[in-house]
């Protein structure tokens, strides 16, 4: 078996290979060829945090499973520490041996901006360049480097509630700051949310005509970015529908207000990537992706991470 730490994975998963992959695996998914079921949490009574676990399995030739365990605490980045903690745990699917352990983090990262990077390569306007992130965390920054993979040379602009961190990550990324959430939005072809909001800091009427919105934040059924108009306003797409109508604050909340219902979900990702979907229909459709984060993603970022690890000899081996 073979331990990668934090950094190990940092270096040994790049963006741009990372979308390819992710793109491989919605496609996948889409065509029934992999196992994703709803994540389970535990949220103990009177914890400010949680802990999730997040299982995949691929058949075939080559089967494997995964599963992300991961805990999520929200007061971590006082602490100057990831708000996600924990570990992808990769099996040969043949004999159930247990190949890798390697450092979540940078695989929740890296993977999540990459899908978002496949949903705006699929579903925003070509000629997209302006783009707002609001957030300015590790979401954030991962947001940076994969929209700056899929758009030529764009224009990123930064919001965050504390003006000081968007100072610092545009000073880092080379992107400027955005005093409000409607300033970052003016004029923007492509959005990525990327915070912790409990409550909706995008509204509709801000949102340029045409645009793309990556909602990547606020993943849980009580919280949510976007309201309720935006959402009932778009062509609303999704990594997994089950995980959507179970676990996505912007679209569950937006159901029991009653603006919207299953079908509102025009398809999956993974769907119009495989042909099943043509995704954007006309130049002035507002687009949202709804993000998951989702266990396929995990294991197709960690069997790239190990098929790299085992060629260039990184990590530590362990007799198991």
């Amino acid at each position: 078996m073979i331990v990668l730490s934090e950094h190990e994975v940092r270096e040994l998963l790049d963006m741009e290979s990372c979308i390819e992959a992710m793109e491989e695996v919605l496609a996948s998914l889409a065509r029934g060829e992999l196992y994703n079921p709803l994540r389970s949490v535990a949220r103990p009574e009177g914890a400010d945090s949680l802990l999730g676990l997040m299982p995949a399995y691929r058949g075939g030739s080559t089967p494997a499973y995964a599963l992300k365990e991961i805990v999520i605490v929200p007061t971590n980045p006082g602490r100057g520490l990831d708000t996600h903690m924990g570990g992808v745990l990769l099996h040969d699917g043949e004999t159930g041996e247990l190949l890798a352990i390697m450092n979540a983090s940078p695989i929740t990262e890296i993977r999540t901006a990459a899908v978002s990077a496949v949903a705006t390569r699929a579903l925003a306007r070509r000629e997209a360049q302006r783009v707002a992130i609001l957030g300015a965390g590790a979401q954030a920054r991962g947001h940076v480097h994969a929209m700056r993979a899929v758009l030529d040379d764009p224009e990123i602009r930064i919001w965050a509630r504390r003006l000081e961190t968007a100072e610092e990550l545009a000073g880092e990324v080379g992107a400027t700051v955005s005093p409000s959430v409607d300033a970052a939005l003016f004029g923007a072809e492509v959005v990525c949310t990327t915070t912790a909001a409990k409550e909706p800091i995008v509204e509709k009427r801000w949102i340029a005509t045409g645009a793309h919105v990556n909602a990547v934040g606020s993943c849980f059924p009580t919280t949510r970015e976007l309201d309720t108009e935006t959402v009932a306003h778009a062509s609303f797409f999704t990594d997994r529908r089950e995980s959507c109508l179970n676990e996505a604050g912007d679209y569950v909340l937006a159901a029991s207000e009653g603006a919207v219902g299953p079908a509102h979900i025009k398809a999956e990702l993974g769907e119009v990537l495989a042909g099943m979907h043509p995704g954007r229909e006309h130049e002035d459709e507002l687009t949202v992706f709804e993000s998951l984060g989702i266990a396929v993603e995990d294991l197709a970022s960690a069997e790239l991470v190990l098929r790299r690890a085992r060629e260039r000899g990184v990590g530590a081996e362990v007799d198991f």
